[in-house]
């Protein structure tokens, strides 16, 4: 669901090739977005206005406030002249639970972890993945990073928002969600999957951004046993990964990219088994 504009067009004097004109661009927007459960505030974030309903449940599932959609009894979105409120009321014994570790976090656009309490919470042990035994062609998975571009609707018109997409060796690309907070993003595609009833085991994940530990730790959530990504990731991430059971493929572009975790899942060109000591 859409919540006001997700772009604008904006006047400017563009400097191109040595000249000066007056032209307009298309721009992202980015507005306040206030996660509230039960009446209480959560996390305000700095996003993309747009499929808000698929954000409060990713959310929802990805910061292990829900285990599952049905435990949001309602949600509803309340814009203001300020942001949008993701109004959410949870079941009763989630709500409790909640309430014993509630915290107030104000994240702006690339920081995932402003506010927590402790370092134990940064540093939380990731969900474990499973899917051992599936294993899928580099090409394929590199061939889907490539074809991701022209399915990012938003970027195509802006060229300033990041994506997250599920891929499956089936079914291709879908859903694919945008946001100019690339958590953000990861968080819309796990309630997209969420609401559609779609498992991430047998596919994997697609980002435009780099790899930090936090985008490990929400695709360990929702259970992908494979990560591919624009950009590299950092030290942490990967050693998350490695904990998680995720493959991670990064730095997937054109000329190539790297296996940084759990190689047995891809299968390189020369290759027609996964290496049994990887």
């Amino acid at each position: 669901m859409i919540t006001g504009s997700t772009f604008t067009r904006h006047r400017e004097i563009a400097w191109r090739g040595g000249q000066a004109r007056s032209t307009s661009r298309v721009v992202a927007e980015e507005t306040a977005i206030a996660l509230t459960y039960n009446g209480s505030t959560h996390a305000v974030m700095m996003g993309t206005p747009g499929d808000l309903e698929d954000f409060g449940i990713g959310f929802s599932l990805t910061e292990a406030i829900v285990e599952r959609p049905g435990e949001i009894s309602s949600i509803e979105l309340i814009p203001n002249e300020l942001g949008v409120e993701v109004r959410m009321w949870l079941d009763g014994d989630r709500a409790a639970s909640l309430a014993a570790r509630r915290r107030a976090i104000s994240g702006p656009v690339g920081c995932g972890l402003c506010g927590i309490e402790s370092l134990e919470q940064a540093c939380r042990a990731p969900s474990q993945v499973a899917g051992r035994s599936i294993a899928f062609h580099a090409r394929d998975l590199l061939g889907a990073m490539q074809a991701l571009s022209p399915l990012q609707v938003l970027n195509q018109q802006t060229r300033s928002v990041h994506a997250a997409a599920f891929w499956h060796p089936r079914t291709g690309i879908g859903p694919v969600r945008e946001d100019v907070g690339r958590h953000n993003a990861l968080d819309k595609l796990a309630g997209a999957m969420a609401r559609e009833g779609r498992s991430a085991s047998g596919g994997a994940v697609l980002l435009t951004s780099r790899v930090s530990v936090e985008m490990v730790q929400k695709a360990a959530m929702i259970g992908a046993p494979v990560v591919v990504a624009v950009s590299a990731p950092t030290a942490l991430a990967i050693r998350t990964a490695e904990e998680a059971g995720i493959t991670l493929l990064a730095i997937a572009r054109e000329d190539g990219y790297g296996v940084f975790t759990h190689a047995r899942r891809v299968l390189l060109p020369d290759e027609a088994a996964p290496r049994a000591d990887a």
